[in-house]
């Protein structure tokens, strides 16, 4: 059985093989560049990992774990392009270092060649692969759309951003395992509780980032803590303080909310004490809790030997365990 390392090994080697074109390279270089800046390459890993549940050759399963990290990357440079980010893992975003224009051009060719490498598989499961990732690719654009919507909203629901963040990140990396273990053999019912193990453990991931984002260690986690307090955004943590602040606590989080000058270090932390008086931690890592918790049920209904499940069983664990 392969570990997560393995899998990430194969395709650190199977991405220095594939050959883009070298013209133009405007369009091909920060192409390069996106996939070479690192990244934890989780939801090609699941795609072998999900082949490997069900076989011990996994070959079949390179191409399209290519298409996965290529598709995902997509989204990033598209993401960054909109949001207008200045960096991505540590290094300046496409759209910066080379223009707007180019990143658009160069994220639509990541998006038709991801389509390409995960075509490559056999005849008889090629209907099966291509629906699941079109559909998938269709509901992280729904995704990105609703978090865009949700920028000018004051009302958004706690339903209504666990569905918008299943959707822009939870379905690809549900969409990576269905995918391994349809090339791997799995039956219809296997890949279909296989998909639901990464849909449940997908949306734990998000929450679990959105309360890091709040109360992690920016050492440990990797970047600056309370940017979604600056930004506003509308994480699970916010809209839970939205919901059950009393009166005057919500009072001043909107008056927070409204500010267009404010010292940063004075929001984060006056945030963060309204969020502490109304019970926000211990819901969002309650709230964690249950997606997990899910997710684990869902590995468990997979009828096959339970040896085969420990290394994803192991790889759930440990992504929970970040600086929560």
């Amino acid at each position: 059985m392969l570990s997560f390392d393995d899998a990430g090994k194969l395709i650190e080697r199977k991405l220095e093989e594939i050959q883009f074109p070298e013209s133009p390279r405007e369009l091909y270089d920060p192409i390069r560049y996106i996939l070479n800046i690192g990244g934890k390459r989780i939801r090609p890993a699941l795609v072998l990992l999900g082949a490997n549940l069900f076989s011990d050759t996994i070959e079949e399963a390179l191409y399209p774990a290519i298409a996965m990290e290529v598709f995902h990357n997509f989204t990033l440079l598209h993401d960054d392009l909109m949001d207008n980010s200045m960096i991505r893992r540590g290094k300046e975003t496409v759209h910066l270092r080379w223009d707007p224009n180019i990143a658009i051009l160069s994220g639509d060719a990541m998006s038709i060649l991801a389509n390409s490498f995960v075509s490559r598989v056999r005849p008889d499961i090629l209907p099966l692969v291509l629906k699941t990732f079109n559909d998938t690719a269709v509901e992280v654009c729904e995704g990105q759309m609703m978090d865009m919507n949700f920028e000018n909203r004051r009302d958004v629901s706690v339903d209504e951003y666990i569905r918008m963040i299943e959707l822009k990140t939870s379905v690809l990396i549900a969409a990576s395992l269905k995918i391994g273990g349809i090339i791997g053999g799995a039956t219809d019912r296997q890949a279909h509780e296989l998909y639901d193990f990464g849909r449940y453990l997908g949306i734990a991931f998000q929450l679990q980032d959105d309360y890091l984002d709040t109360y992690g260690d920016s050492q440990t986690f990797g970047k600056k803590i309370g940017n979604d307090i600056l930004t506003n955004k509308k994480t699970f943590l916010m809209i839970s303080a939205l919901e059950n602040s009393d009166p005057e606590s919500l009072q001043r989080l909107k008056a927070w909310l409204m500010r267009e000058e404010y010292d940063p270090d004075e929001k984060i932390t006056e945030v963060k004490a309204i969020y502490d008086e109304c019970g926000v931690k211990d819901r969002t890592n309650e709230k964690i809790r249950e997606y997990f918790e899910a997710s684990i049920k869902e590995l468990n209904r997979i009828l096959i030997p339970e040896e085969r499940k420990t290394v994803l069983r192991n790889f759930s664990e440990q992504l929970m365990k970040r600086e929560v």
